[in-house]
């Protein structure tokens, strides 16, 4: 690799969960241009499915357990430095606080924070530090909803130094991931032939859970016959749960699925698909579920209904019966119905939610020009 050819820095905390995919979705954005992408993970041990699903030029691994990149992180901001040395990079993408707190200490470049949830600015340091740097530092986050709160955070910068790109999906990828309807319902254990509500998510109190199945309840007896809600994943509150199931006399209609490995496979399992979060910083689950054709029903917070407001229905946060409803409308849909909302998923996730979307909308920094660390 020529240490002369424009490079770009990208700088991971690591690749657990969703954040694997938000590296692909920054790598990609790349493609076709005259810039190698250069991946960084501050955690985690190297992996070779990693290192390919990057979808970068070069892929790091600093290697750093969580115990030790606490306090003023110096270690990291060593390594920063001599990676960076000799190299032509014109900017760094950090994605989360800590990333984005060594890239401008480690490095003159201009940095990009990428903000993935909200809250990153309620601490009072963190906007002192942010602040320090804004001359090199402008800030991206998942959705208007945390873009705004950062901003309501951040009075004194100008607008155009905190603005949004949204989460998206290689649409393609996943449509090849999803089997068919009945493939999917036979590997998850439910039946063929009864419409089925799906949720993924931890079993936690931000995933509001209680509030589905109440609102499950309450629609039932206007659901077709033998409907079921299915809930995939796991977390603490899965005891509390099904004990409510049961208080409701529902426990027979609702399946607790377990941890799914690639559970964005078998989405097409699902005549509808409801997310209850009280507070989602976007929902890439909601892009999963428009791409296997799946109505969707969101709570009207956060940055959930960015994507389900023109694709589906809403319904006031921990309102039971609002949800209620809404099941209720979308199951009375009838085909043509369905099929015109499967049309409008294809066209917002062309247009707003893809890969190549994301490329239309991304700029560098007028800043991102050669410098020294």
């Amino acid at each position: 690799m020529s240490s002369s050819e424009p490079r770009v820095l990208q700088f991971c905390h690591g690749y657990d969960g969703p954040f694997l995919d938000c590296a692909r979705q920054y790598a990609v954005l790349f493609e076709g241009t005259e810039y190698k992408v250069t991946t960084v993970y501050l955690t985690g041990e190297p992996r070779e499915e990693v290192r390919q699903e990057s979808a970068s030029d070069e892929v790091i691994f600093l290697n750093y357990r969580s115990k030790d990149i606490r306090g003023l992180k110096l270690g990291a901001i060593r390594d920063m430095r001599r990676l960076v040395q000799g190299r032509n990079f014109r900017v760094c993408i950090a994605h989360r606080n800590k990333p984005i707190y060594v890239a401008l200490l480690a490095t003159r470049l201009p940095v990009i924070g990428v903000h993935h949830a909200f809250g990153d600015y309620d601490r009072p340091m963190r906007r002192l530090f942010a602040n320090r740097f804004r001359n090199r530092l402008s800030l991206l986050a998942v959705s208007n909803a945390v873009r705004d709160e950062i901003r309501s955070r951040l009075p004194a910068w100008p607008a155009e130094r905190i603005e949004t790109l949204y989460n998206r999906i290689d649409v393609e990828a996943v449509q090849r991931e999803q089997i068919d309807r009945e493939a999917a319902r036979d590997a998850l254990g439910l039946p063929r032939d009864v419409w089925i509500v799906g949720n993924v998510g931890r079993l936690h109190p931000d995933k509001d859970q209680a509030t589905l199945i109440r609102g499950f309840a309450q629609a039932l007896p206007q659901l077709p016959r033998g409907s079921l809600l299915a809930i995939m994943g796991s977390g603490r509150l899965e005891g509390e749960l099904k004990h409510l199931a049961v208080s409701l006399e529902v426990q027979q209609q609702v399946r607790f699925l377990g941890q799914i490995p690639h559970g964005r496979r078998y989405f097409k399992a699902f005549d509808l698909f409801a997310l209850t979060s009280d507070h989602e910083p976007f929902g890439m689950v909601l892009l999963e579920a428009m791409a296997a054709g799946v109505p969707l029903v969101c709570s009207d917070c956060g940055g959930g209904r960015e994507v389900a407001g023109r694709n589906g229905r809403l319904f006031a946060l921990r309102d039971v019966s609002g949800l209620s409803q809404a099941l209720r409308d979308v199951a009375g849909w009838d085909a043509a119905r369905l099929e015109a909302c499967r049309e409008r998923q294809r066209e917002e996730l062309a247009q707003r939610f893809s890969d190549a979307a994301a490329r239309r909308c991304f700029r560098l920094p007028a800043d991102a020009a050669p410098a020294r660390p």
